[in-house]
C-alpha cells in the first residue's frame, strides 16, 4: 500500500508539473519548425532537390562499364575436320560441347551537346536553392498563423478577466437586490433582472472559456501535439504603451520585405530558371558530340591454345568520336522551345502578382495597425469615463436614486468599452508585430 500511496504521488507531482508548463511565443515558433508536418515534408523536398542537383553534376562525367559474358554451347551433329569460328578466332578442334568467355571494359562520354548538361546542373543547383526558399516560405506561413493564435489567445485570456470580473459586480448587485427586497426597497421582478443579468455573465464567462480552449487548440494542432499533452501559454506583461509605440513607414517595411522574403527571392529564381530552360530547349537544335572507348578480350575451349594465351592474344582496344545533328524531330524541339518561352513569360508575371501581393498584405497589416492604435487612444479615454459613470451609479443605485434599467445599462456600456479597448490593444500589437515580422523580426517579449 506504501508503495502505491508513492507512485500515486509521484505520477500526480509529474502531471502538475506538465501541466505547469507555460510556452512562450518563441518556443512555440522554435517547436513547430522542428515538429511540424508540413514543414518535415518541405526538408525532404529540399533533400531530393540536393540528390538531382549531385545527379546533374555527375552527368558531365564519363560513364564506365566493366561487362563479361560466360556461356556454352553444345552442337551433337558436329563433323569433324571441319572449322568453326568464334570470338573473331578460326577453331580447328572438334568437340561437341565448348565453352565461350568474353571480357570488356567500355567507357561513354558526351563532350558536347548543345550545353544541355552543363545547363542542367544550373537549373539542378536553382532547384535545390528554390526548395530552400520555400521551405522559408512556409516556415513563415506557420510562424505568422501561430503569431495570431498566440495573440488572439492573449487578448481571450485578458477577455475572459473582464467577464469574470462583471459576472462578480453582476453578483454583488443581485446580493444587493436580495437585500433590498428584503427591506422593500425593490420589487422582485427588478431583483429578477439583476439575476438575468448574472446568469447572462456566466453564460460569457463560459463561452470566453470556450472561445479560449479553442484558440488553443488551434495552436496546439500547429505545433502537432497530441491531445493528451497539457498545453498551456505564457501571458506577457502587455501594457497599452506597447500598442502605442510608433508605427513603422509604410515604404520602409516593403522595401526591407522585398530584400528578404523568400516568396520574392524564389520568384527571381524562377526567373532565372526559365532562362536558363529556354537555353537547353534551344539546344535540342545543335548537334551532339560523343566520344567512346573500350577493350576487351575473349576464349574458347575449341582453341588449341591456352586460357591465358587466348586472353592475351584476343585483347584488343577500341575508340571513337560520334557526331548527330538533328534533322527533323517532328517539330519536339520547336514545341520545347516555346512552351519554354511561354514559362519565361509566366515567372516574371509570377514576379509582379507576388509583389502586389506583399505590397497588400503589408499595406493591410499597417493600415489595421494605425486604424487599431487610433481606436485604443478612444477607447481608454472611454473605458476610464464609464468606470467613473459606472461607480457613481453603483452609489445612487444603493442609495434608491437610480432604478436596476439605468443600472445594468452603466454596467453594459462599462463591459462594451473594456472588450473595445482589449481588442483594440491586442489588434494594435499584433499588426505591430507581424509588420515587424516583414522586416525580418517577429518576437514577443514574455
Amino acid at each position: 500500500m506504501n508503495k502505491i500511496f508513492i507512485f500515486t504521488v509521484s505520477a500526480l507531482m509529474s502531471l502538475s508539473l506538465q501541466a505547469q508548463r507555460q510556452w512562450t511565443l518563441q518556443e512555440c515558433l522554435d517547436y513547430a519548425r522542428q515538429n511540424n508536418i508540413t514543414l518535415q515534408k518541405s526538408r525532404l523536398q529540399q533533400q531530393q532537390a540536393q540528390e538531382e542537383l549531385k545527379a546533374s553534376q555527375a552527368a558531365l562525367l564519363p560513364s564506365m562499364n566493366l561487362s563479361s559474358n560466360q556461356s556454352m554451347g553444345y552442337s551433337p551433329w558436329k563433323d569433324a575436320g571441319i572449322a568453326t569460328v568464334t570470338n573473331g578466332q578460326v577453331n580447328s578442334k572438334v568437340d561437341k560441347s565448348y565453352y565461350n568467355g568474353s571480357y570488356s571494359v567500355s567507357a561513354q562520354w558526351t563532350v558536347w551537346n548543345g550545353g544541355r548538361n552543363y545547363n542542367n546542373v544550373r537549373l539542378s543547383k536553382l532547384s535545390a536553392e528554390q526548395a530552400e526558399l520555400t521551405y522559408g516560405e512556409q516556415v513563415n506561413t506557420i510562424q505568422e498563423r501561430i503569431a495570431q493564435l498566440y495573440v488572439q489567445c492573449l487578448y481571450l485570456t485578458e477577455a475572459i478577466k473582464v467577464t469574470q470580473a462583471a459576472l462578480e459586480t453582476a453578483r454583488q448587485n443581485e446580493d444587493r437586490g436580495k437585500t433590498m427586497v428584503e427591506v422593500g426597497k425593490m420589487s422582485k421582478a427588478d431583483l429578477a433582472q439583476l439575476t438575468a443579468q448574472r446568469a447572462t455573465d456566466e453564460y460569457n464567462v463560459v463561452e470566453a472559456q470556450s472561445q479560449l480552449a479553442n484558440c488553443k487548440l488551434q495552436l496546439k494542432q500547429l505545433l502537432e501535439l497530441t491531445g493528451e499533452e497539457p498545453f498551456d501559454i505564457a501571458v506577457p506583461e502587455t501594457t497599452n504603451d506597447m500598442a502605442l509605440e510608433s508605427i513603422p513607414a509604410l515604404h520602409t517595411v516593403y522595401e526591407r520585405a522585398m530584400e528578404q522574403r523568400p516568396e520574392i527571392k524564389n520568384a527571381l529564381k524562377a526567373i532565372e530558371s526559365s532562362n536558363i530552360s529556354v537555353k537547353v530547349a534551344r539546344a535540342g537544335w545543335l548537334p551532339t558530340l560523343g566520344m567512346s572507348a573500350g577493350a576487351g578480350t575473349s576464349t574458347n575451349s575449341l582453341s588449341s591454345n591456352a586460357w591465358g594465351k587466348q586472353m592475351k592474344t584476343n585483347f584488343d582496344i577500341q575508340g571513337g568520336l560520334s557526331l548527330s545533328l538533328p534533322l527533323f524531330d517532328q517539330r519536339q524541339t520547336r514545341t520545347a522551345y516555346n512552351k519554354a518561352k511561354i514559362a519565361q513569360q509566366q515567372a516574371q508575371l509570377d514576379l509582379m502578382d507576388k509583389q502586389k501581393t506583399l505590397y497588400q498584405t503589408i499595406e493591410g497589416f499597417w493600415l489595421d495597425a494605425t486604424t487599431n492604435q487610433q481606436k485604443l487612444r478612444a477607447s481608454m479615454a472611454t473605458v476610464e469615463s464609464e468606470e467613473q459613470s459606472f461607480g457613481l451609479l453603483q452609489e445612487q443605485f444603493a442609495l434608491g436614486l437610480k432604478n436596476i434599467i439605468e443600472l445594468l445599462q452603466g454596467k453594459d456600456k462599462l463591459l462594451q468599452a473594456q472588450q473595445n479597448m482589449l481588442q483594440s490593444k491586442y489588434m494594435t500589437i499584433l499588426n505591430l508585430q507581424l509588420l515587424k515580422f516583414y522586416e525580418g523580426e517577429l518576437r514577443i517579449e514574455n
